[in-house]
């Protein structure tokens, strides 16, 4: 696949001459916006609907909208969505402001770190700051916009936006997740979130130095009635939250954790050793420790330290038992390594 970016000062208006002078193959992006794809011997015959779908990684639904709104020209002209391509063409699907606001997940050439793909499921190890799916505040460059780029297929269970998606890690959560690319995955995949049989494990750096070795938080979790944003353990009514810890490594002023999920509820970690008085580092929901001074000197957490350093589950079809392990990012590294020198200092 040939992919292009353009810088504005070469986009002219009839997108037709434009793909016809730059002599390119198979598909160029303008701005993420604006897709040109020519038609190879091997999709003569297809329905438009299905080739824009399988080049472009939108959803058919989707395709059909942009074809009946007049988004996507064949030639230069308009076509219904049965339309049988031909060996000439050239096709070009616009995403306008009107067809975002419909929802539609663009796919974008952003690189990602995949451990494992097949046809049923992908395994990403997700960097710190990156988004798993668009929402408010965060339609483009997402995990889920870069997946549907790098896959030929998504589910549709989720769509439009979060085909596949059976459990998140936040914004600046770095580590693996898995997301189901074929319906029948999803829901095994969900069945074993939902009977515990998924095997997850975080490495995360909390304040304070933690009196036991190893524990567990057992506190329901739920809506703060406070603040909507935010997830809290001081609650009427609540979900049943089970976190698993162990120390790694201890610090003057703060411990390096394992923990090990027995639910999965949203910002389970950070809220549970927030509860208990020891927050994530870095995090500026939950604790707002975001540097520790020690002798005199400052240890900064550009985010919060909570990485999903392992992840291991039951093939979705051959029931194999998989599982997936993500390094220590550089910058929760660095943080570890600055702890340990001022602690023996």
């Amino acid at each position: 696949m040939t992919i292009l970016w353009l810088n504005r000062s070469v986009l002219v208006k009839n997108r037709y001459v434009l793909f016809q002078e730059l002599h390119c193959s198979d598909i160029i992006w303008l701005y993420m916006k604006d897709i040109i794809v020519n038609v190879a011997p091997e999709d003569v015959s297809e329905r438009l609907d299905v080739f824009v779908s399988q080049k472009t990684g939108i959803t058919r639904s989707q395709v059909q909208k942009l074809i009946q709104s007049g988004n996507v020209l064949v030639n230069n002209a308009s076509e219904k969505q049965n339309y049988k391509i031909k060996s000439s063409d050239i096709i070009a699907i616009h995403i306008s402001e009107d067809s975002e606001n419909e929802s539609i997940l663009i796919p974008e050439p952003v690189s990602l770190n995949i451990l494992y793909m097949d046809e049923y499921i992908a395994v990403i190890d997700k960097p710190a700051g990156m988004v798993v799916y668009p929402a408010a505040g965060h339609k483009t460059g997402t995990l889920l916009n870069a997946l549907a780029h790098h896959s030929k297929k998504l589910a549709n269970i989720g769509a439009p936006l979060r085909p596949g998606v059976v459990h998140r890690l936040d914004k600046d959560t770095s580590g693996v997740l898995v997301i189901a690319l074929d319906d029948r995955a999803y829901y095994t995949l969900s069945d074993q979130f939902k009977n515990r049989t998924i095997n997850r494990k975080y490495l995360t750096l909390v304040y304070g130095d933690m009196k036991n070795s190893e524990g567990e938080i057992m506190l329901d979790i739920g809506r703060s009635l406070t603040d909507r944003k935010k997830m809290s353990t001081r609650i009427k009514r609540g979900k049943e939250a089970v976190t698993r810890w162990k120390v790694i490594k201890r610090f003057r002023v703060s411990t390096l954790i394992e923990a090990r999920l027995g639910t999965g509820r949203t910002h389970q970690i950070r809220v549970h050793f927030s509860a208990i008085g020891h927050p994530v580092l870095g995090d500026k929901t939950y604790g707002k420790k975001t540097q520790i001074e020690i002798n005199g000197k400052r240890v900064i957490f550009p985010r919060q330290m909570l990485h999903a350093q392992m992840l291991g589950f039951n093939h979705p079809f051959s029931g194999q038992y998989l599982e997936f392990s993500s390094p220590v990012p550089d910058d929760m590294k660095e943080c570890i390594e600055n702890l340990s020198t001022e602690s023996s200092g």
